[in-house]
């Protein structure tokens, strides 16, 4: 399995609207592509900026390829994102899991493995 991370900065005043917005694009996304194993979505406020993190977790590179396209280690945006984040990180970061302790699934909140 493998783990995929993004980054993004934006202004706290738009941070509520991101939230919303990622729930209906990029998680969506993400959780509809087969081979996705789960999509979480990390907020941390610092001052008037805030950072948003997604972790995602894939069944092999081929099912991150068909989210993200060829380059799949380039980070993929959608239009409006241009609205709200303070700049595009050009990358992700991919780990591959060496280890999966029961944990609540993002959905639904029951334990998986």
């Amino acid at each position: 399995m493998i783990a995929r991370m993004w980054h993004g900065r934006v202004p706290l005043v738009r941070a509520t609207e991101y939230e919303a917005y990622l729930a209906v694009t990029g998680l969506a996304d993400y959780r509809a592509t087969p081979g996705n194993r789960g999509a979480w979505l990390l907020r941390q406020d610092e001052g008037e900026v805030v950072h948003f993190t997604t972790l995602t977790f894939w069944e092999s590179v081929e099912a991150i390829i068909a989210f993200a396209g060829p380059e799949y280690e380039r980070a993929r945006y959608y239009p409006e994102d241009d609205a709200f984040l303070l700049e595009r990180e050009p990358q992700v970061r991919h780990f591959t899991v060496v280890d999966t302790p029961e944990c609540p699934s993002p959905s639904t909140g029951e334990a998986t493995g």
